[in-house]
């Protein structure tokens, strides 16, 4: 069973991570380790020694809430129970009794991720090693200690008392349930998560990605794509149209381009430039050229549009009218296109078919000595 350690050993709640949320870097404590052996479904988890520490680090849940009455919600409620709650003795086995595969809110198959596997290090439920911070917490290292919420009879009016949830149920402000799970996904990934679009929006970690359950549906190919436009619904129009990239196939993903937690580019991409990131797969479109098309070495996006449009190669217009648009009659070295700008009164030949790009075909540069008419 998910057994404690005696009383004396039992952490307090200056002992939790959480506890360190609330106070200023210089007052925050350090955390003491503790074992505990542990069961799962009959299977003994024990370390080397016969037993087994627990990491105690934040990671993030998205259940929906649903059929359960808790109290009002409130950031303060769910900070005393931090500061002054109790915890378990018996651990995920306390949690388990409720919440297995029958329950609204089961949690079973997070022993089929990495945060429930013994051999992943650093995840709750691995053996303790250096330069980690050990608190044998396990699902209360990120709920809040069990407390009062594990009591089995209610009397009548009572409503169980809550413990620290996430996402659709979540029961406190996304930043702070985003700094829980930063205590310890903190890496060079999400560096610019502090001001980024998806931050800057109020969105909690859960609200993207599920912890309970095997398939975290953003992390996968096969779902990442309906994950996302989930919310951004402009860009599930945009793939449906004549020319898209290949998001629908599931060759391509949203993350393969965008960085979802923040970086130094616009538009959130994984690169400084719209130009950069485009070229990681079309590395033949990258300069320098000796005659080079500036709409081209300056942003794809002056003439593409990345997710999809209703003309050829993802162009924001069909040609001529995407080269007038720079290319007009008013000054600019030009090939005037309409009727009435033309000596005879006649329209332009160039406006049959692919028009300018019937002769002007290196659209993106050239090297080729006839010169910058981007011919060859």
């Amino acid at each position: 069973m998910w057994s404690r350690p005696s009383t004396s050993q039992m952490p307090t709640h200056q002992d939790c991570p959480q506890f360190n949320l609330f106070l200023e870097p210089s007052q925050r404590l350090e955390l003491h380790s503790y074992q505990r052996s542990s069961r799962d479904y009959g299977t003994i988890l024990r370390s080397l020694e016969g037993q087994l520490a627990v990491i105690a680090i934040i990671f993030f849940t998205a259940v929906p809430f649903s059929g359960i009455a808790f109290g009002q919600d409130s950031t303060e409620l769910v900070t005393q129970k931090l500061l002054a709650g109790n915890y378990s003795r018996r651990g995920a086995d306390t949690c388990l009794r409720c919440h297995d595969e029958m329950s609204p809110f089961p949690t079973t198959e997070i022993f089929r991720t990495v945060h429930g596997q013994p051999s992943h290090p650093g995840a709750p439920f691995a053996p303790p090693r250096e330069a980690m911070l050990p608190a044998g917490l396990q699902c209360e290292a990120c709920h809040g200690p069990l407390d009062e919420h594990g009591k089995q009879i209610l009397a009548d009016g009572e409503v169980r008392q809550e413990m620290l949830a996430y996402g659709g149920r979540g029961n406190v402000e996304a930043s702070l349930q985003n700094s829980m799970c930063l205590n310890c996904h903190a890496n060079y990934r999400r560096t610019h998560w502090e001001g980024s679009a998806h931050q800057s929006a109020g969105l909690a970690c859960a609200d993207c990605h599920q912890i309970h359950t095997a398939h975290d549906r953003v992390r996968s190919i096969g779902t990442q794509v309906d994950r996302c436009t989930t919310c951004h619904s402009d860009i599930a129009a945009d793939i449906l149209k004549r020319s898209s990239h290949p998001l629908r196939d599931s060759q391509l993903t949203c993350a393969d381009c965008h960085a979802p937690h923040g970086d130094i580019g616009d538009h959130l991409t994984k690169h400084a430039s719209v130009n950069d990131t485009c070229y990681t797969c079309h590395a033949e479109k990258r300069g320098p050229h000796v005659f080079e098309h500036p709409p081209a070495s300056e942003d794809c996006t002056i003439c593409h549009v990345p997710h999809g449009s209703n003309q050829p190669a993802l162009l924001t217009r069909r040609p001529p009218q995407l080269c007038q648009g720079c290319h007009s009659s008013m000054g600019h070295r030009s090939m005037p296109q309409l009727a009435s700008q033309l000596a005879d009164g006649s329209a332009s030949p160039f406006l049959i078919a692919r028009g300018c790009l019937n002769c002007h075909s290196e659209v993106h540069g050239s090297n080729h000595p006839s010169g910058d008419r981007l011919r060859r």
